[in-house]
C-alpha cells in the first residue's frame, strides 16, 4: 500500500475513519516524532560524553549533576514512549490504530492527533483515570 499525502494534508472527520490516508498521515507522524526523540537522544550521549570536566566549585557541581540526571529522567521517560511508539506503529500494520482497546469504538481525531499513542477513546480514559484515583493507595 502505496499511498502519497500532500504536504497539507490533516485526517478529516468527513473522510471514513482510519482509510489508508489516515493510516500514512499518523504512520508517518509517529515515525517522524520516534526520529526525533532518537535523535535528541543521541545528542545527550554526545553531551555526557564531553562534559566530563569535574567542576571546581561545588556549587556549580551540584548544578551541572542536577542537570545531567533530570535529563537522564527525560531520555528514560522517552525511551518509554519510543515503546508505545512502536506499539502504535504495529496497531497500524494490524489494522486496529485508532480504535478503543476498551470499548471498540473509534478514538477521536483531534485525540489521536494530540497523542498518536493513545489506545482509549477519551471517555474510556476519563473511567481509566478515575478508577485509577478510588483504588490508588494514598
Amino acid at each position: 500500500m502505496n499511498v502519497h499525502l500532500s504536504d497539507d494534508y490533516r485526517p478529516s472527520e468527513d473522510e471514513p475513519f482510519m482509510n489508508s490516508r489516515q493510516q500514512e498521515y499518523f504512520r508517518n507522524k509517529l515515525l517522524k516524532w520516534r526520529a526525533e526523540i532518537l535523535a535528541d537522544a543521541n545528542q545527550t550521549i554526545t553531551n555526557l560524553q564531553e562534559e566530563t570536566v569535574k567542576e571546581p566549585d561545588i556549587a556549580d557541581r551540584a548544578s551541572t549533576e542536577s542537570e545531567r540526571a533530570l535529563e537522564l529522567r527525560t531520555r528514560d521517560r522517552q525511551r518509554k514512549l519510543i515503546g508505545k511508539i512502536d506499539a502504535a506503529l504495529r496497531r497500524i500494520d494490524e489494522g486496529i490504530y485508532g480504535y478503543c482497546d476498551e470499548t471498540g469504538e473509534p478514538i477521536s481525531l483531534k485525540r489521536l492527533e494530540a497523542r498518536p499513542v493513545a489506545t482509549l477513546s477519551l471517555e474510556a480514559q476519563e473511567r481509566h483515570e478515575r478508577r485509577e484515583k478510588v483504588y490508588r493507595d494514598d
